[in-house]
């Protein structure tokens, strides 16, 4: 069996058609299925109607958060409580093509453990928004060693890799990443984006900002060599200076003024402040972490309506 989770957030709008496509191209590539939607405190009437279409067709369920836990968690509780032999995470707007998945699913039964959607385009999405994301995934490429160029959450895995995903520890969690750290038997199979069938983008260029900074944090230590590789470049910038300077002062041609002190100044505070930034985002991360506080909270679910139940 195959389970399809589907995170949605104020996607009340688009839930009954999201359920009636994927169950039509699931019955036409004769895959069983189940449909996970996740409710990620939505504040619309998303998870209602996911109860609904519940009591009409056993094969969708859901489960709602207490409050929005982000995209990440949402993925996360799919996965615990899929029953399937794979999964397949994907979005519920339909720009992932359900009919994609026919295919993933078929090339894991060929013994594959991970199918990668790869974007062949992105749609019609601004350029801005396209700039920002081609960006971000060519410095976390950079930053990894991993290329996630056109990557997406949209990919099939098998049940030994859910099971991994699930017992990582970590709080931060970066999904489409982790699965490429996997390392198993992968294939990729590449896909047109789809318009919007409903609604508009939960995604602004601020949310899509700290999505970048979070998972960079998460998954590369990276940006922290960085800080001490420029901390180094500078320290022998300021020897070479200081030399030039006693040189220059024995000599008895010092340069007047204190224009070149002030740029000096200010340069060195400045780096300095962004590498205490960068070290403050780690620290931030590291104090999350010990935390050790549940990745989200269950507030309803449609298999048992049951209140408020804790995930750790």
């Amino acid at each position: 069996m195959l389970s399809i989770i589907i995170p949605s957030f104020n996607e009340e709008g688009n839930i009954e058609n999201t359920a009636n496509t994927v169950l039509e191209a699931m019955n036409t590539g004769q895959i069983n299925c189940e449909i996970i939607f996740v409710s990620d405190g939505s504040k619309d009437g998303t998870f209602q109607k996911v109860a609904e279409l519940s009591k009409i067709n056993p094969r969708i369920r859901g489960i709602e958060f207490s409050r929005n836990f982000g995209k990440e968690a949402a993925i996360l509780a799919g996965i615990e409580k899929g029953k399937g032999d794979c999964y397949v995470v994907m979005d519920c707007d339909l720009q992932h093509p359900p009919a994609t998945i026919i295919e993933m699913y078929q090339m894991w039964e060929e013994g594959y453990d991970i199918v990668e959607g790869i974007k062949s385009n992105r749609g019609k999405e601004s350029k801005l928004h396209g700039m920002m994301a081609s960006s971000f995934y060519a410095v976390l490429s950079k930053l990894t060693g991993i290329d996630m160029m056109n990557s997406s959450d949209f990919k099939l895995f098998d049940r030994k890799v859910a099971k991994i995903l699930l017992s990582m520890p970590e709080r931060r969690t970066f999904f489409r990443a982790l699965t490429f750290w996997a390392g198993y038997k992968t294939k990729e199979v590449y896909y047109e984006v789809a318009e919007r069938e409903n609604g508009t983008s939960k995604w602004s260029l601020r949310s899509l900002v700290k999505y970048a900074v979070r998972n960079i944090v998460s998954f590369s230590t990276v940006p922290l060599d960085m800080v001490t590789f420029l901390g180094i470049i500078s320290f022998a910038g300021m020897i070479i200076l200081g030399i030039q300077t006693l040189v220059r002062y024995f000599m008895g041609n010092a340069i007047e003024g204190f224009t070149t002190v002030i740029l000096l100044l200010l340069l060195l505070c400045g780096g300095i402040l962004i590498g205490l930034g960068i070290i403050g985002k780690y620290i931030a991360a590291i104090y999350e972490e010990i935390k050790q506080r549940p990745r989200y909270l269950i507030w309803h679910d449609t298999d048992s309506q049951d209140d408020v139940e804790a995930k750790k």
